[in-house]
């Protein structure tokens, strides 16, 4: 029996986004395939908290590890646990925080490098952070895991020595909750809940400089003059560097045409997807791109970059544009708030196929022969 550890950290909050997600349904998935592992190995998921009630549960093979602590965790906590720990053989970390320890065989998820583009729309402290300890994860890793092609691609620009050790898994989608049955009644109490209205264009996703949301709103300035009854919905919780957006709403004087949701449940999430219209995402840089599949899942047409990997994950079911042109922006949405029925449902048949390629359950699969290699 091998011991495999985990940084759970990630995937033990309540108002999971990006990595957080990644981090919840990957455990999840790896934790359902239990029959497939569970006579070779045993996962020792290491916490700062108690497990979350939708954690899964603990068994002889699947066992949390309580580490308190605050800030450097892994440093201060975590490393001198796995230094104590001489059972552990091999340990995995979603985020791209590795532990500092060479002789433990260890693999990390590196989502994308846009920091690294992009240092400016972080805070400084968090750029020189991710810049080097990033680095460092990569270089001490048996194996890097990355979550499309396209990262890998800039992963191997920047750091070309560690090409061979790059494998790719992409993301997937829960289908029991993203899919193209949601009921009308369901996306009604979603847009009562959050004083929407019938027609809308949406973006869902954290508030930070990447998504480029301000041009999301200088785009929809362009279409709220031709579609008066439709409104944009910028759904999501607060990142960083987040409040020129609402200050170029204001200056835009779209007033309540704008509606900011903040964090919405995961609860809420399928319907409002299933509700729109059209689901926008232009970002200047995208890892994967995790809402844009799951509104694909829910049958709603995107419109998305024409950069990064956001081709990759959309196939030929988006209308791509130029995330550095508002009016390419509201062209393509407003494509959509125009099309006949029948041309929309073209894009909705092909948002379908295009997301019924990707699953966690997948995810896990990959990962846990990755996982196997790691410990030959």
């Amino acid at each position: 029996m091998q011991i495999i550890g985990v940084d759970g950290n990630e995937a033990n909050v309540e108002e999971r986004v990006g990595v957080h997600q990644y981090s919840f349904e990957l455990l999840w998935a790896i934790y359902k395939l239990r029959p497939s592992w569970q006579n070779k190995y045993r996962f020792i998921i290491f916490l700062k908290n108690q497990p979350g009630d939708n954690l899964p549960k603990q068994n002889g093979s699947w066992i949390y590890r309580i580490l308190p602590g605050g800030k450097f965790w892994v440093l201060r906590k975590l490393t001198p646990a796995l230094l104590g720990e001489k059972k552990i053989k091999l340990f995995f970390s979603p985020s791209h925080y590795l532990p500092p320890i060479p002789f433990i065989r260890q693999i990390c998820t590196i989502h994308d490098l846009g920091y690294l583009k992009f240092s400016g729309q972080f805070e400084k402290i968090d750029f020189w952070q991710l810049k080097y300890w990033s680095a460092i994860s990569i270089y001490i890793s048996k194996y890097i895991i990355t979550v499309s092609n396209f990262s890998k691609k800039d992963i191997v620009r920047h750091y070309p020595g560690v090409a061979k050790k790059i494998v790719v898994t992409h993301h997937g989608y829960n289908k029991s909750r993203f899919n193209n049955k949601i009921s009308r009644q369901d996306v009604r109490r979603v847009t009562d809940k959050y004083r929407i209205g019938k027609n809308y264009i949406l973006y869902l996703g954290t508030l930070k400089p990447s998504k480029n949301i301000e041009g999301i709103l200088n785009a929809f300035a362009h279409v709220s003059k031709k579609f008066i009854d439709t409104k944009l919905v910028i759904a999501g919780r607060k990142g960083w560097l987040y409040e020129s957006i609402y200050k170029q709403a204001k200056k835009l004087r779209l007033g309540k045409r704008v509606v900011f949701t903040g964090f919405v449940s995961e609860e809420d999430k399928p319907a409002l997807l299933s509700g729109a219209r059209v689901f926008v995402s232009p970002s200047f840089w995208e890892g994967f791109g995790l809402q844009v599949l799951e509104a694909m899942a829910c049958g709603t047409p995107v419109v998305v970059s024409n950069i990064a990997s956001l081709p990759e994950v959309s196939g030929n079911a988006a209308i791509y544009v130029n995330p550095n042109s508002p009016m390419s922006i509201a062209k393509a949405t407003e494509r959509f708030l125009k099309m006949s029925e029948n041309e929309y449902k073209i894009f909705v048949k092909k948002s379908l196929k295009q997301a019924s390629q990707f699953s966690w359950k997948t995810t896990a699969q990959r990962t846990l022969e990755i996982f196997d290699k790691a410990l030959t």
